[in-house]
Order: C-alpha cells, then sequence, then structure tokens
C-alpha cells in the first residue's frame, strides 16, 4: 500500500494537476520560463547599454552634419562626363562631395576612379537614385546636409531631343523643379547651375552676350529655358544664391588622364563630334559622319565654341565661391572664338594621327549654323578666362584617354602617348 501511494505522488508531480475539467502548469516550470524571459531580457538591455556606450555608435555621417570648416556639395549627375570631372575638381579642393546618379547616362566606373582617389571617411559619397522620383529626392536631402547644389543631371543631346522631347522636358525641366523644391524644403540655399547655349537658339548677332534673347529652336534648348524660367521666378520670393552657367560645347579630359568620357554605344549617333571622331579613329565606326554643309558659314559647316571640360568645371567653382544671397548670376562659358567643323575635324585628325574618313551628309534637325560666345562678363566678374584653349591639344588630352581606355570605365590598357 505504501509503495502503491508513493507511485502516484510520483505521477502526478510529473503532469498537469486536473480540477473541474481544467488543467494548471506546474508552478516549478512556470517559474523556470518566466526566469528565462527575465534572462533574454536583461542580456538585451545589457548590449544595448553597450552599443550606446560605443563611440560609433553616436557618431552620425559627417555628410549628414553641418561642418562649417568644409563645404558639403551635392552634385547631381556626377557620375557623368562633365559631373565627375566638376566632382573631381570639388574633391581635390577639399570640398565635401555627395553624388546622386542614376547611371542612366553615367558610368559607375568614374564614381569608382573618384572613391579610389579620395578614400578618406567624410569626403565622397555616391547615391544611385533618380532625381524624377520626388520621394527618394527628398529622403536624400533630410539625410544630408548640404551647403550647396550644383545640378548637372541631364540628358544632353540635341538630335535626340527631337526625336524623344517629352523625354527631355520631363528629364531636364521637371527634374530641376524637383531638385528646387527639395533645397526649398531643407533649407540649402545656392545652386549652380548647368544650363546650354542651346538656350539662344540661332541669334542674328555673335557674339553671344548674355542679353542675347532666348529662343531656342530644338527641345533640349527649350526644356534647359524652361528650367531656367522656373529657377529665376522661383529666386525672386527667395533668398538664395543662384549661379547659372550657359556653356558652349564641351571637349578635352582630365589632363592628368584619370577621367574621360565614355558614351553609352546606343547614344554614339547622337554625341558629341569629339566622341565620333575618336570613334572613326579606332575604328569603331568606318568614318565620320559631318551633317550639314549648306550654312551661311565660310566653309558651309556649323561653328561652334569649344570649351574644355577643365575651364568648364574651373568656371563651376569659382561660380561657387561668389555666389552671394539675394543674387543670381547668369553667365556665358565659352573661349570667345568659334571653329567650324571642318577645323575640328582637321585638328582630331592632327591629334590621333589617323586620316579619318570623312562622310558630309545632309543637315542635322535643330541645329543651328553659327554659335560662339562673349566670355566678356564672366571674365569680369568671376575672374574666370579659358585658359585650355588649343583645339588640337585638348583633342590630344583626351585622345590619350580613350586609347587607353577602349572599353570606357572597363579595364584600362597601359597608357600611350
Amino acid at each position: 500500500m505504501l509503495n502503491f501511494g508513493r507511485a502516484r505522488t510520483q505521477q502526478r508531480s510529473g503532469r498537469p494537476m486536473s480540477l473541474g475539467g481544467m488543467d494548471y502548469a506546474d508552478p516549478k516550470r512556470k517559474n523556470n520560463f518566466v526566469g528565462k524571459i527575465l534572462l533574454a531580457a536583461t542580456l538585451t538591455a545589457l548590449c544595448i547599454v553597450m552599443l550606446k556606450k560605443s563611440p560609433s555608435f553616436n557618431t552620425p555621417s559627417p555628410f549628414a552634419i553641418h561642418d562649417p570648416r568644409v563645404t558639403h556639395v551635392l552634385v547631381t549627375g556626377g557620375a557623368g562626363y562633365i559631373g565627375s570631372h566638376a566632382s573631381l575638381r570639388l574633391l581635390k579642393d577639399s570640398y565635401r562631395v555627395t553624388i546622386v546618379d542614376n547611371l542612366s547616362r553615367g558610368n559607375l566606373g568614374a564614381v569608382k576612379v573618384l572613391q579610389a582617389l579620395f578614400p578618406e571617411p567624410g569626403r565622397l559619397q555616391f547615391i544611385y537614385a533618380d532625381l524624377g522620383d520626388a520621394k527618394s529626392v527628398n529622403k536624400i536631402f533630410s539625410e544630408n546636409a548640404f551647403d550647396a547644389v550644383m545640378h548637372f543631371a541631364a540628358v544632353a543631346y540635341v538630335g535626340e531631343s527631337t526625336l524623344h522631347p517629352l523625354k527631355y522636358y520631363h528629364n531636364i525641366t521637371s527634374n530641376t523643379l524637383v531638385v528646387l523644391e527639395s533645397m526649398a524644403a531643407h533649407g540649402v540655399k545656392t545652386l549652380i547651375y548647368s544650363s546650354t547655349c542651346a538656350t539662344y537658339g540661332e541669334p542674328e548677332k555673335m557674339p553671344i552676350t548674355e542679353e542675347t534673347p532666348q529662343v531656342p529652336i530644338n527641345p533640349y534648348g527649350k526644356a534647359k529655358k524652361m528650367a531656367e524660367d522656373i529657377i529665376l521666378d522661383f529666386a525672386k520670393n527667395s533668398d538664395m544664391a543662384i549661379m547659372i552657367l550657359r556653356y558652349f560645347n564641351v571637349i578635352g579630359s582630365d589632363p592628368e588622364g584619370r577621367l574621360g568620357e565614355a558614351p553609352r554605344p546606343e547614344l554614339r549617333e547622337h554625341g558629341r563630334i569629339s566622341g565620333a571622331c575618336f570613334d572613326a579613329a579606332r575604328g569603331i565606326i568606318p568614318g565620320l559622319k559631318v551633317k550639314g554643309t549648306d550654312y551661311n558659314t565660310p566653309d558651309g559647316t556649323c561653328i561652334r565654341d569649344y570649351i574644355d571640360v577643365t575651364d568648364l568645371v574651373d568656371a563651376h567653382v569659382k561660380a561657387l565661391e561668389k555666389a552671394m544671397p539675394n543674387k543670381v548670376g547668369i553667365y556665358n562659358v565659352g573661349t570667345g572664338k568659334g571653329r567650324s567643323v571642318k577645323e575640328f575635324v582637321e585638328a582630331c585628325k592632327k591629334a590621333t594621327g589617323v586620316d579619318i574618313k570623312v562622310d558630309y551628309l545632309d543637315r542635322r534637325p535643330g541645329d543651328y549654323a553659327e554659335v560662339y560666345s562673349d566670355p566678356t562678363k564672366i571674365n569680369r566678374e568671376l575672374n574666370w578666362t579659358a585658359k585650355y584653349t588649343d583645339l588640337q591639344k585638348s583633342l590630344q588630352v583626351a585622345w590619350r584617354w580613350q586609347k587607353s581606355h577602349r572599353n570606357g570605365y572597363g579595364t584600362p590598357l597601359v597608357m600611350s602617348s
């Protein structure tokens, strides 16, 4: 009897007690479970305390705080040809740089070159984003402490704009509005806007001054002028410092061979004449196509003002340095000297050492006969003068980069002279 009773007592202690159809857990088991929860909570709290005491836990990104010792510049389109060269110059001059680019026209390889040159924390960051996405742009501004914006991001081919005008109005005009709205919302007061001589159209008088009437004749020029108008209207009721730079035909590349121009292969037919010349010299295309030989110019081909990219970014930096609250500066950025397309082709032949085959075709839609600048105003007010004005030398510098980067920003070849 005693043994039977002990067996029942041991059996009951190992299972829930039942009363009126309800089970009650063993109090010892319940206490053990609660103890485990308390231990886990204590350990979690301890980890949080330790993390908070860590120096890196509470340290914000240097890009997120205003530092009076350094100017933080947002460079839109900073992975592109001109934007990457501008970023290089800003970084060399000890600015803090954030590049925003959707890489539709830019090159991640250019960003990697800059990151390798300036690896120090707080110098350069790259953000992949589309300026057409207003929420993304606003988030970028809310998470970063920008002092100024250099707005380069834009599609920029005259011929393409005549084929896809809506793309140009959206990408240039609408996206500029998005940038302005975020600048206003987050108190960013300085804008350097990348505009174009295409806003002038085909003026009756040469050279072009800042007072020349703006009558653009293609969607690219029209979209840029609309963006300018939006900026100027906004400036009337704000204390922003605004600089609008209308520049002419850009050529050349970094004299030290770190950066160059690497357009998308599918856009070659719309690209700059320098790119077409180099493609012909490298045998990528059978020859150079010159569109239009019946213009009212000395040799029948278009006349343009070719500005070296190194001079162009120097103008942007000087504009940034001179920008003043409640003021708008508008400047032409050019050499003041026009060169015909035929002259350009001959210079390219000499620069490359290749007797490039040239085919003369009908005019390209939306082109104009003669455009060159009067740089008097920018010389006087910003103390800027074009220094790299030897067309053949600028092309030689660009050609060196092209020869050593046959795959663009892919694996570079050994540099050759």
